[in-house]
């Protein structure tokens, strides 16, 4: 195993339908991230509306970073290169912090329409996606990408590796499992050495990470300075903090409280009435992990939709308080 080669990095990960602009916005105030992701954007034939790149990343309205001020990447999806590329390009003219390429969604319904990690039985066609998508930014702007072990197995792992590096990414994001493996655990971090050491470019080890003692060992197993949160972060929102104090501080339920009510807060005109109430169950759901609180918030709202008794169950008496506090 080789060395980890430079300081840590923390990055925030996508993750479709939970851990979209609103959370990520409401996370990056505790601390600790270097950068997130945003959820894909799925191009299949057209060019797409500069509406819609905002409509599905706000932070581009706000210079590509969160309330925070933490940049976010903009995330695309897609098995056309020249139908990436030109939407890339016209990405690019928004002002992103960077572009991220999508080669690990494990979704059926996107494997099924030629996305995400079914792509990587094709190392030929990520080289031609990510050359091509290279080739429409300026050289200035970071293009990067994410991938899991394999599709069905690990054969091709090295191959598609080679290939998001020949063509020119910047950044190798591996998660620690295949298309098959989904989201059981465990993560094969030992497998991201593989990669890490074939190839030059900085690679990012992503899953499984939960606990900063997961944190201490995916990084001595992948020879990795870079991790990337997904559920972890949601289940415990000071765990970026925690990882980088060896343990000490991160966010606890009292802080964390009000930072949920601003949540709840925000996400009141963007989100249908009656999806509003199962946005924040899902967050509760994770947060159960970690907080004895969080159960109890659970309990008291799991049968509850309408938005107006989640406020007076759980929110009546909290405002919004300063990032500051949560540290």
């Amino acid at each position: 195993m080789t060395e980890p080669r430079g300081p840590l990095r923390l990055l925030l990960a996508p993750m479709e339908g939970l851990l979209d602009h609103h959370l990520r916005d409401t996370l990056t105030q505790v601390g600790g991230v270097d950068r997130c992701v945003s959820e894909f954007i799925r191009v299949t034939d057209q060019l797409l509306p500069s509406r819609v790149f905002r409509r599905l990343m706000p932070e581009l309205m706000n210079g590509s970073r969160t309330r925070a001020g933490t940049p976010v990447r903009a995330q695309l999806l897609g098995s056309d290169p020249a139908c990436m590329a030109e939407n890339a390009a016209a990405l690019a003219a928004l002002g992103p912090e960077g572009i991220d390429l999508n080669f690990g969604c494990p979704a059926p319904t996107v494997n099924r329409h030629r996305g995400g990690a079914v792509l990587l039985d094709e190392p030929e066609l990520v080289h031609a996606i990510v050359a091509a998508v290279r080739r429409a930014v300026p050289a200035a702007l970071p293009v990067s990408a994410k991938m899991r072990l394999g599709h069905r197995d690990e054969s091709r792992m090295i191959e598609c590796a080679h290939a998001i590096e020949s063509a020119g990414a910047s950044e190798l994001v591996v998660h620690g499992r295949t298309k098959v493996h989904g989201y059981r655990p465990p993560a094969y971090w030992d497998r991201i050495a593989h990669i890490r050491e074939a190839v030059a470019i900085p690679v990012v080890a992503n899953g499984e990470v939960w606990t900063v003692d997961d944190a201490r060992r995916c990084l001595v197993e992948s020879g990795c300075d870079a991790l990337m949160l997904g559920r972890g972060m949601v289940a415990d929102p000071g765990l970026a903090l925690a990882i980088r104090a060896g343990g000490h501080g991160g966010a606890e339920w009292p802080a964390l409280l009000p930072l949920m009510a601003d949540y709840w807060q925000r996400i009141g005109p963007k989100i249908a009435p009656r999806h509003r109430a199962g946005r924040l169950k899902q967050w509760l759901n994770l947060l159960r992990r970690r907080f004895p609180e969080a159960q109890e918030a659970w309990d008291c709202i799991r049968n509850v939709n309408e938005p107006a008794r989640v406020t007076a169950l759980l929110f009546a008496q909290n405002q919004p308080v300063e990032a500051e506090t949560l540290a």
